[in-house]
C-alpha cells in the first residue's frame, strides 16, 4: 500500500548565538544539540572562535554559530574575537541574544541590539540562569527594559543547567526557519574538526583547574591524531603558554596538574568519540602569543578577523 502522506517542506536558518561573556551561550548550544560541541567554564571568554552546531528535527534545521562574548579588546586575540562576533551577526538569518536573568542591559548588549537593527535581523532573547533567580520582579523589569530596546520575536527564560525553558526556546527558534532545503546532512552535529574538538577539551580543563590569568594565556593544538587498528585513538596535544613560570604551574608538582588535566580531558574525548583514547600532553612557551599575528594564524585564527 502506497504512503500518500505529503512530504513536509524542509526549512532552515542560520542563527548566531551572541551576548556578553559568561552568560551561558555555549551551555545553551550544547543543551539544544544534546551533545557537547562547545567547551564551557565559569571564566569569561571561554569561547574564542565561532563554533557551528547543527540542530535538525523533522523538516526544520538550524545551523547555530556560537560566538565569543563581546568585550573590549585588549590584545590581537581580543580584536579577533570582537570582529568575529560582529561579522557573525552580519552573515546570518537571525540572532539569539543570551543575557543573564535578573541583570541590567549591558553596553555590549546595546551594541548587539543596534547591530540587529542595522542588519534588519529578527532576534530571540533568552534569559539564562533562571535557576538562580529567587525574586522574579527583577526579571520582569529586565524583560520590560529589553522590550523597549528592540522588538524581539520572543523572550524566553531558560536554564541551560537544568533544561528549564529549553523546549520553548527551541520552538521559538524554529519559527525563524524559512522554506528551503537543509544546509547540511541531517546527521551533522558540528563543523568542528575532531582535532580542534580534542584541543578544546584540553583547554576547557585548563580553564577550570587553573587560577586567574594563566588559562587566558594558554592555547592548545592537536599535533597528532590517529585511530589504530585496534580502535584506540592516539592523540597528542601541545599546550602553549606565554611564560616559563606559567609552564611550571600547568605541569604542577611532579606533573600532578598536567596529569589531572589529561585524565579529565581523556574522559570527555572517549565520551565524544565513542572509543578508548590514549592522550599525551606537552607544554611549551610562546612568549606574548596573543599579540603575535603569525602565531595566532598558526593556531587557526583567521587573519582577516584581526583588524577592527
Amino acid at each position: 500500500m502506497e504512503n500518500n502522506r505529503p512530504v513536509q517542506e524542509e526549512r532552515a536558518a542560520f542563527i548566531a548565538i551572541v551576548g556578553r561573556p559568561n552568560v551561558g551561550k555555549s551551555s545553551i548550544l550544547n543543551r539544544i544539540l544534546g551533545e557537547k560541541v562547545a567547551i564551557v567554564s565559569p571564566k569569561p571568554q571561554t569561547t574564542r572562535t565561532r563554533i557551528m552546531g547543527v540542530y535538525t528535527k523533522g523538516a526544520d534545521q538550524i545551523a547555530f554559530l556560537d560566538t565569543p562574548g563581546l568585550l573590549k579588546a585588549r590584545n590581537q586575540l581580543g580584536q579577533y574575537m570582537v570582529k568575529s562576533v560582529l561579522s557573525s551577526v552580519s552573515g546570518v538569518d537571525a540572532c539569539l541574544l543570551v543575557a543573564q536573568a535578573g541583570c541590567k542591559i549591558s553596553p555590549a548588549d546595546e551594541e548587539l541590539i543596534e547591530k540587529f537593527r542595522q542588519e534588519g535581523l529578527p532576534a530571540v532573547l533568552a534569559l539564562n540562569k533562571i535557576d538562580k533567580i529567587t525574586d522574579k520582579t527583577s526579571m520582569m523589569e529586565q524583560i520590560s527594559a529589553y522590550a523597549k530596546k528592540f522588538p524581539f520575536a520572543a523572550v524566553v527564560p531558560v536554564s541551560a543547567r537544568d533544561g528549564s525553558g529549553m523546549d520553548e526556546l527551541i520552538e521559538e527558534l524554529t519559527k525563524l526557519c524559512q522554506p528551503g532545503g537543509h544546509l547540511f546532512p541531517d546527521d551533522t552535529l558540528t563543523d568542528q574538526p575532531e582535532r580542534v574538538l580534542a584541543a578544546e577539551l584540553v583547554r576547557e580543563k585548563l580553564l577550570r583547574l587553573l587560577d586567574k590569568e594563566i588559562p587566558h594565556g594558554v592555547a592548545v593544538i592537536t599535533e597528532h591524531m590517529e585511530e589504530t587498528d585496534s580502535g584506540l585513538m592516539e592523540i597528542s596535544c601541545v599546550i602553549f603558554t606565554e611564560k616559563d613560570s606559567h609552564k611550571g604551574i600547568i605541569i604542577g608538582k611532579g606533573g600532578a596538574m598536567l596529569k589531572k588535566v589529561g585524565t579529565l580531558a581523556r574522559r570527555d574525548m572517549e565520551a565524544f568519540f565513542g572509543t578508548k583514547v590514549n592522550l599525551n600532553l606537552w607544554v611549551r612557551v610562546k612568549e606574548d602569543w596573543r599579540n603575535r599575528r603569525d602565531i595566532l594564524h598558526t593556531f587557526g585564527f583567521d587573519e582577516k578577523d584581526f583588524d577592527l
